[in-house]
């Protein structure tokens, strides 16, 4: 592992880029406010939420019973902290003063001894903590506790801070490895993220220990999830035979030291790692270190789609085995892709590995965004790479790939999810050691760091430039470490780098994939990447066998698809010749206004209306259209396909 690296703050940071402006404002104007309403019950012809009303309920200022998920709770927390990341992006007198009275109500809510889970205490305060496997109450713990971590930052204020530090010394006092304390785990991991998140603003090893206890007890005793469901006697999601559990989809078959593959509920999964990488980072954990590359090298390497879309199987919401993934069956949450970024964040705070960065790049440009709307009313729970109406969402197998994004959900996890990674955009950008800046992600912006405030004006990823404009705070000399993507071919005649207009060698300070520039900084120096932005095309594994015969297209980091509003119907007839050109051009009108599109010169296989022939379909010349993926389904409902047969 690296040299330790001190985390960058939301804050810290602002975003001024062409793309990622665009949706933050479109978070703030519109979706923080819209599901503000939602959480309140005020938006019409949308799933019910309630859940800000449950914690009036619990709070004693209002009567009434629970309503939701069991974990409704962290849609609330889930907006908060996306609601605080917004305040530091733009600040907004009304609506802290609204996220105020929201936290003071959930501070009323909380139980005299530190207790806070609004389902318990309004509903079956009598089965508090005897269900760990089901009831998600760690869960919520974890995110009412990044919420505060990200309140306090933005804002100072610390009253929620002060609430979460209770609820963790509540769960401290009763769960651990002593004698007389419960020797349990979460069924959903969560709370160790937030444990870890509280340590590293408080500074109190009680936290980070609890994180830790929590992960390593994790698989030591396989049959816990069962014991605990034959003490209480009763399930919380209806009865089912003990011989049905599956502590895999727990990730709990094994400790987090023996597992090789990534298993189970893709979310509870990636949240774990991400915990596991934080822990391994802030302690220099080699151990620990290595079983995240472990994992980390399985997702990639076998079970990511193309779009870094994570879970080929629909059935718990999981990954499939491995070059397992189905295109039209795809689950691919959009959670999932979010918590990639949060687990590829962490393994670069261990090591500077350009590797990490283009997951973190794939997974912004793609499958996490394409979670939401382009209007950002709207929302994607399932991320699928092939869309087919009358079948995708209707049919047996086919229900949860939704053809149109849905206003909201029953299990809203998704969209505020999406806000708080969105406007907290800016601390994946960076980090910071004693000798180095490092830049992961080529977005415009301006970033205020302990050596120098740094000017990013790029048109990325449209356009293959950006200049970094360096301002130094002393005049000591350190480096710029910037990442420079996979597919840049840094040998090439049009690619190059340049310090203060002068082109250097690139390829002499390269380390795996970062580009090493030391010096004695001085105000308005300059540093420019140059490339081009090729079509490029891609292949899957043969073992993939969805794949097999398919090209996908890509530019920069962005993945493309067809949509049969562009290309009329059947796309399955489509071909794309091996030797096609393909052009790129700016999309000039309507709801993709701005988007860099591709033109395709390609072809339609035209055959027989016949169900089958013996006559082969003859070819007809046809201009296709790829959009990029992430807007996909914004214009009706219309087939879809990221895969194209060559």
């Amino acid at each position: 592992m690296r040299e330790k690296v001190k985390e960058i703050r939301s804050s810290q940071v602002n975003i001024a880029d062409a793309f990622w402006s665009r949706m933050q404002e479109k978070v703030i104007d519109v979706v923080i406010p819209f599901q503000e309403k939602v959480l309140n019950d005020e938006i019409p012809g949308v799933e019910k939420s309630h859940a800000i009303e449950n914690f009036r309920i619990a709070a004693g200022l209002k009567t009434g019973e629970f309503y939701g998920m069991v974990f409704q709770d962290s849609d609330v927390a889930k907006w908060l902290e996306g609601a605080a990341f917004s305040l530091a992006v733009r600040p907004d007198a009304a609506l802290e003063a609204r996220a105020d009275e929201i936290i003071e109500i959930i501070g009323k809510a909380q139980q005299p001894d530190g207790y806070l889970d609004t389902y318990f205490i309004i509903k079956e305060p009598e089965h508090r903590w005897q269900n760990l496997h089901e009831c998600h109450e760690l869960y919520c713990a974890g995110h009412m506790m990044e919420a505060a971590v990200a309140y306090y930052d933005v804002t100072g204020k610390d009253q929620l801070l002060h609430v979460v530090e209770r609820l963790a010394d509540a769960i401290i006092d009763r769960f651990g490895p002593e004698e007389g304390k419960e020797h349990g785990f979460p069924g959903h991991q969560e709370v160790e993220i937030g444990l870890m998140k509280l340590y590293h603003t408080t500074g109190k090893e009680k936290y980070k220990d609890m994180a830790r206890y929590f992960l390593e007890e994790r698989g030591k005793d396989p049959d816990y999830f069962y014991q605990e469901k034959v003490k209480r006697g009763w399930q919380h999601w209806g009865q089912y035979s003990l011989d049905q559990l599956d502590v895999s989809y727990n990730q709990a078959h094994a400790t987090i030291y023996d597992q090789k593959e990534a298993v189970g509920h893709a979310v509870r999964a990636l949240y774990m790692y991400t915990a596991m990488a934080d822990l391994a980072r802030t302690d220099g954990d080699e151990r620990l270190y290595q079983a995240c590359r472990t994992l980390w090298e399985n997702i990639v390497n076998r079970k990511l789609y193309i779009t870094g879309g994570i879970g080929g199987n629909p059935e718990g919401e999981a990954f499939s085995n491995e070059y397992e993934l189905p295109n039209d069956m795809a689950y691919a949450e959009t959670c999932v892709s979010i918590a990639m970024v949060f687990f590829a964040h962490r393994m670069l705070e261990m090591e500077t590995d350009g590797a990490y960065a283009d997951i973190m790049e794939k997974e912004l440009y793609n499958s996490t965004v394409s979670g939401m709307q382009l209007d950002g009313k709207r929302y994607f729970y399932v991320n699928p790479l092939e869309c087919e109406p009358g079948a995708s969402g209707k049919l047996f197998g086919y229900k949860h790939a939704l053809p149109v994004r849905p206003g909201w959900y029953a299990c809203a996890c998704c969209p505020p999810n999406l806000v708080r990674m969105i406007t907290s955009l800016g601390k994946y950008c960076w980090d910071e050691s004693g000798s180095t800046i490092y830049s992961h992600l080529m977005i415009g912006q301006t970033a205020k760091l302990e050596k120098a405030e740094i000017t990013i004006e790029t048109r990325y990823p449209w356009e293959g430039e950006a200049v970094y404009t360096v301002k130094p705070v002393t005049g000591q000399e350190f480096t710029l470490a910037i990442h420079v993507p996979y597919y840049v071919d840094l040998g090439q005649e049009e690619t190059c780098l340049t310090v203060n207009g002068e082109r250097i060698n690139a390829q002499e300070i390269l380390q795996k994939g970062y580009v090493y520039i030391r010096r004695k900084w001085a105000d308005g120096d300059q540093v420019a990447i140059r490339f081009p932005m090729e079509v490029r095309r891609v292949y899957a594994n043969q073992r993939v066998r969805e794949d097999a015969g398919c090209v996908a297209l890509m530019r920069g980091p962005v993945v493309y698809c067809f949509e049969g509003v562009d290309n009329g119907e059947l796309i399955q007839s489509l071909r794309i010749p091996r030797e096609a050109a393909v052009t790129p051009y700016v999309c000039e009108e309507g709801i993709l206004k701005g988007n860099t599109l591709l033109k395709i010169e390609g072809c339609r296989m035209v055959g027989s209306e016949a169900l089958y022939s013996e006559k082969p379909p003859v070819r007809e010349e046809a201009v296709l259209t790829a959009i990029p993926y992430y807007a996909w389904a914004n214009r009706g409902e219309t087939q879809m396909r990221v895969w194209m047969l060559e």
